[in-house]
């Protein structure tokens, strides 16, 4: 089957905000094993978002269009959608209860324009919006069908997750199982050669790499009667990749992030930690106490983003600064090193480099970052060369900073017990 998005808000069109949902619902639509050969972004106006959402119905099976559910008069999709389709508005009172239950939650007054969002086509499936007030719409017309999702991601994801997702696999009759192998510690080229013997022969279940931020998901899907027997098919794909990936793989879990994984390998092992970062800027430490439970192992984190304060703070020797410099694996190894001692920590991880855009040398040029890793007394440094703007840099060295943090701590306790 074809599907086709549409995108609505002039806010995308001006550069206002960067279009996401368009890279997310092409993802997901790929992984269901729709094709999608058309992708298209409209401003707030009748005329223009008529006529993209006509040609699309003649070309495609499926459209999805994310954006305009709002309260506001230039919130103009379902409206529109309706009118396509001819079909008549009608008030909701399901979706008008959900709307005032949620502005009474906030404890705020609902403004008389918001009674607009639970007017839905007649003989629409209404899908529940559990993160916002707009609801989602499944319209179905002509051996048509069109699909009205909330704009903000927030809202957007969660809803197509649940409803979506489960509407769009059964089209066929059938149902589609998905496990996701998670990599970290190596990139989307070097994870794609070691499976692409299974690639060339795969029929169902399949498998596709896909890069992340700092990691590649392998995603492992089989096209089913039902759950039970998809979890059967794939069993033996995801098993072959555990052999062929070990300790590089963090969680086979779609709901467990990196930090996460990081977070539970420290707790299982009654393990404390800190954070000591320079370029990143406390988004290492972030990224860690944004797991539940991290209270638990979490004890402080330093941004030592002077010399000054690299020395003042943890006890950088100042001689280690002038004769290496900041970035440079030797501060990195002290940083780590002498947080175990101020913090009294188990882990500690530093973070130091150049996140540009400036101040970069041909010796050490703009996206080379340092990592350090202590562990029970036992410190590893590693060098990394990023590419990107600033915030690309940052994000990666986070990244890489969990990556190495989770390789050291598996290393240690690997090598206890052979010591045993």
């Amino acid at each position: 089957m074809i599907v086709e998005l549409i995108s609505v808000g002039t806010e995308i069109l001006l550069g206002n905000i960067v279009n996401t949902n368009a890279a997310y619902l092409a993802e997901q639509c790929a992984g269901l094993g729709l094709s999608c050969y058309y992708q298209s972004v409209v401003g707030d106006n009748v005329v223009r978002l008529r006529a993209a959402l006509c040609t699309a119905l003649e070309r495609s099976d499926i459209v999805i269009l994310s954006g305009g559910l709002g309260p506001t008069t230039d919130d103009l999709t379902k409206e529109t959608t309706a009118d396509v389709l001819k079909m008549s508005l009608v008030m909701d009172p399901h979706s008008l209860e959900r709307v005032e239950s949620y502005f009474q939650k906030m404890g705020t007054q609902m403004t008389e324009n918001n009674k607009k969002q639970a007017l839905v086509p007649q003989g629409a499936i209404v899908i529940d919006n559990d993160n916002g007030t707009a609801p989602g719409l499944i319209l179905e017309k002509n051996g048509k069908r069109v699909i009205l999702l909330p704009g903000p991601p927030n809202e957007l994801r969660p809803m197509f997750e649940e409803r979506i997702r489960p509407y769009l696999a059964k089209l066929d009759g059938g149902t589609l199982y998905t496990r996701t192998v998670k990599i970290c510690g190596m990139g989307e080229s070097k994870a794609a050669s070691m499976i692409q013997d299974l690639i060339d022969r795969q029929t169902n279940p399949t498998v596709a790499p896909y890069a992340k931020p700092g990691e590649v998901h392998l995603r492992v899907t089989a096209r089913c009667a039902d759950e039970r027997e998809g979890e059967k098919m794939v069993k033996p794909l995801v098993k072959e990749l555990k052999t062929r990936f070990g300790m590089h793989i963090y969680t086979t879990d779609p709901k467990v992030t990196l930090e996460r994984a990081v977070v539970e390998l420290l707790l299982a092992n009654h393990l404390t930690v800190s954070t000591v970062e320079s370029c990143t800027g406390g988004l290492l430490a972030a990224r860690l106490i944004n797991v539940p439970g991290v209270s638990e192992v979490f004890k402080s984190g330093y941004v030592t983003y002077s010399n000054k304060a690299k020395r003042r703070v943890l006890g950088v020797k100042k001689g280690t600064l002038h004769k290496n410099g900041a970035v440079s694996a030797q501060v990195a190894e002290e940083m780590a090193a002498k947080a175990a001692l101020v913090t009294k920590s188990d882990v500690t991880v530093s973070v130091t480099g150049l996140a540009g855009p400036d101040g970069g040398t041909p010796e050490k040029p703009v996206g080379l970052v340092y990592i350090g890793c202590c562990v029970c007394k036992k410190t590893t440094v590693k060098e990394y060369r990023f590419n990107g703007g600033r915030e690309k840099i940052r994000e990666s060295a986070v990244s890489a900073a969990l990556t190495l943090m989770r390789q050291c701590i598996l290393e240690y306790y690997s090598e206890v017990t052979f010591r045993k």
